[in-house]
């Protein structure tokens, strides 16, 4: 036996607009699925990028070496002033912020680079950016290195 809704006044409730409201669910959960993938492979490209930054800046504060040491064969170390302003200096070129340390034997700069990406579909929810850090480092080696038993 099947039973028809009718409302107060006796009209019988139909199905007209289930299928609109179905529709637009649908359709606003499917733009959130988008948004999230596309403003989520932006967000990793952008930490690549942070990542690839930082280790470039670190480089860039290895090359700082403390030439006393180093001519007068005591210690292949960084002057650890230079060596953060090298860091800092290619940081700016490349359009980023971040912070620099030195080790305290001198041996490893370490950058970590901050920022954020801009959302294109999240920012319809009030997500306008998301935070990317990046992380590189840099450690000295001297002399010729060779995997042990040659």
């Amino acid at each position: 036996m099947f039973f028809r809704a009718r409302g107060l006044s006796g009209q019988r409730w139909g199905d007209q607009g289930g299928v609109t409201v179905f529709v637009a669910v649908c359709v606003l959960a499917l733009l959130g699925i988008i948004g999230v993938a596309v403003d989520g492979g932006a967000k990793m490209r952008a930490v690549e990028r942070a990542d690839y930054i930082a280790g470039e800046a670190a480089r860039a504060g290895g090359q700082a070496l403390d030439p006393a040491q180093a001519i007068s064969g005591t210690a292949v170390v960084v002057d650890a002033q230079d060596a953060r302003a090298a860091a800092q200096a290619y940081l700016r070129a490349a359009g980023a912020a971040g912070t620099v340390s030195v080790s305290g034997d001198g041996k490893t700069i370490s950058v970590t680079v901050s920022g954020s990406c801009a959302t294109k579909f999240l920012s319809v929810v009030g997500i306008g950016s998301l935070p990317v850090t990046g992380q590189g480092k840099a450690t000295l080696l001297h002399g010729v290195t060779a995997p042990e038993g040659n």
